[in-house]
């Protein structure tokens, strides 16, 4: 395409200050697209046999590559993870813990699995106290807890699976022995933590090169993850848990000051959960129940479902302000009655029923924004995560999550095996007598949710967001996005959000001042009105997520699939 040029300099300069001037649009243009969104966006990706959407594109190339071969979504899902614990180290790994929604279709059902870990039973309250701690540290021995992550996998697999766990594996241990191209945002990432984590045991000898990060586009093997990985293939979750790596994991962490034990490891159980819903516009919006955050994103629905949405317009003030009010709220909730269940058992029914929405919902005032909330009558976090989604020919969609919190875990790299362990147990509350205070044996607060939504009892969508506080949040704007605004799969995913940090957290922060309303730049139109209410509005900050989705067409049974442009994985069909 020829290039015009300009040969006069004082129209090079009029040019120039015309450019300079003209108007700025809202968000970045995409002119011939045929969507006619003011945003960038893609096509939605296509499949009639099968679909995978994950944060990698490796991830998403074993995924499909398990689909073709014959096997199930859930093993296109397990494959896909255990290339994301090579290739996205940043967000997972084997040292973390695990959650899915599995859609079966020949019972027509959905199953939970919650493949959290506990902590260790050796680590007391009064050893924080004898340490003169109010708040368990993000790196280090401390925040460990059992790793649920593997016996996820197989508690799948041998629910869901079809091909032997031998051959789901393959990609992985290929990529971790041959090594792969590191991808930008992953790089980025990981170049965040080796300043903070090379301190840690293990860190800097197996997660970087020359001590420092890879960088964007450089080969990177992990020899000791493959070992590992052929392990599991040969032995089963068994040596993971009771076998050779339970008892290396245990002794190694007793040489570093730890307290994971290969009792903590052989003591590990995942939990088949019934998810539970609530209904948003004729959609039924399925999460897991506590220790994880899912029924923030269902509260959060309850409590905006009779607001006009669709005749305020997308990226309104009034859309925004109501948004972030009933997030407060359901805030309040999440940090007091969010725990688990085994030491807690929270009043799920009554925190996702349409009442208890009305009672909390006359606390909102459209005029003014909140500086604090009361929890209920019924009595900060960052982090990074892997999402991903599969669906095969049979009809079978898996919604699966899988992180070690912030980003890399807490930074002990057990020797010789590849991952890093989890630092979850930061989550845990330090005030004795709360519903997630710290106990032995016992799971954190999780923040990690996978989801699912179906219509008239059929299957429609599985899809997440990563990303801590941000996921109930950003669950609730892709279901509007999609049924009040409009917007196809992608577009739901692309279009910029709105997240609130500051609410009280299940740590035992109180939020006193109002919080932070961080508006990516696509919504800063709405910032002044905002502000005229009364929020704290920033730009340029905040974990916005990242997202990934599968949607079956219930009459042509066809799948959409979408992953956002925040991460760089893809979806891609058959």
């Amino acid at each position: 395409m020829a290039c015009a040029t300009v040969s006069d300099p004082m129209l090079t300069v009029s040019l120039l200050l015309s450019l300079a001037m003209a108007e700025p649009t809202a968000a970045p243009q995409s002119s011939d697209r045929v969507s006619g969104r003011p945003f960038a966006t893609r096509s939605v990706v296509f499949g009639r046999r099968g679909m995978a959407a994950t944060s990698q594109p490796l991830a998403t190339e074993a995924a499909l590559d398990i689909l073709k071969a014959g096997g199930s979504a859930v093993d296109a899902a397990v494959a896909a993870n255990a290339v994301l614990s090579l290739t996205e180290p940043t967000g997972c790994g084997l040292g973390g813990d695990l959650f899915a929604i599995v859609w079966d279709a020949e019972s027509k059902e959905l199953h939970g699995l919650n493949a959290s870990g506990r902590s260790p039973a050796s680590l007391t309250m009064a050893h924080f106290e004898e340490l003169g701690l109010d708040k368990i540290p993000a790196h280090g021995p401390l925040p460990v807890s059992v790793p649920g992550c593997v016996d996820g996998w197989f508690e799948l697999h041998e629910r869901f699976g079809k091909l032997p766990m031998p051959e789901v594996l393959k990609p992985a241990i290929h990529h971790a022995t041959e090594g792969f191209p590191v991808t930008q945002t992953i790089a980025y990432y990981w170049d965040r933590s080796v300043p903070r984590l090379s301190q840690y045991a293990g860190f800097t000898e197996q997660f970087t090169i020359e001590g420092r990060a890879p960088r964007e586009g450089e080969l990177f093997a992990n020899p000791n993850l493959a070992r590992t990985l052929k392990r599991l293939a040969e032995g089963g979750r068994e040596v993971f848990y009771k076998g050779a790596i339970a008892k290396e994991l245990g002794e190694w962490m007793a040489e570093h000051e730890g307290f994971l034990t290969a009792a903590d490891m052989a003591a590990h159980t995942s939990e088949w959960v019934a998810p539970v819903s609530t209904s948003y516009r004729g959609v039924e919006l399925w999460e897991l129940p506590p220790n994880g955050q899912g029924i923030a994103a269902l509260s959060l629905l309850n409590l905006l479902e009779p607001y006009p949405l669709r005749d305020w317009g997308y990226g309104s003030a009034d859309h925004l302000h109501h948004f972030v009010e009933a997030k407060k709220l359901v805030f309040e909730d999440r940090a007091r009655l969010y725990a688990d269940p085994d030491f807690y058992p929270a009043p799920i029914e009554r925190l996702i029923s349409k009442e208890y929405a009305d009672e909390r919902r006359a606390l909102i005032s459209s005029k003014e924004a909140a500086k604090s909330q009361p929890a209920g009558p019924v009595i900060a976090e960052e982090g990074d995560t892997v999402y991903l989604c599969t669906a095969d020919e049979a009809g079978n969609m898996v919604s699966l999550i899988q992180s070690n919190y912030r980003g890399m875990g807490c930074g002990l790299a057990p020797a010789e095996l590849g991952f890093i362990l989890q630092d979850r147990g930061e989550l845990f509350d330090l005030t004795p007598g709360r519903p997630n205070s710290y106990e032995p044996k016992k799971r954190p607060f999780h923040t990690i949710i996978p989801a699912f939504a179906t219509r008239e009892g059929e299957p429609w969508l599985a899809f997440g967001v990563m990303g801590g506080a941000t996921q109930p949040q950003a669950h609730a704007q892709v279901l509007m996005n999609i049924l009040d605004f409009d917007m196809n799969l992608q577009e739901a995913g692309d279009a910029a959000r709105v997240v609130h940090t500051g609410s009280s957290q299940p740590t035992g922060t109180r939020m006193t001042d109002g919080g932070k309303v961080h508006l990516e730049s696509g919504l800063m139109s709405a910032a002044d009105a905002l502000r005229e209410r009364g929020h704290e509005v920033v730009t340029g900050t905040g974990v916005f997520g990242g997202y990934q989705a599968i949607l079956r067409d219930p009459e042509s049974g066809v799948y959409h699939g979408a992953s956002e442009s925040r991460k760089d994985g893809y979806a891609a069909g058959w």
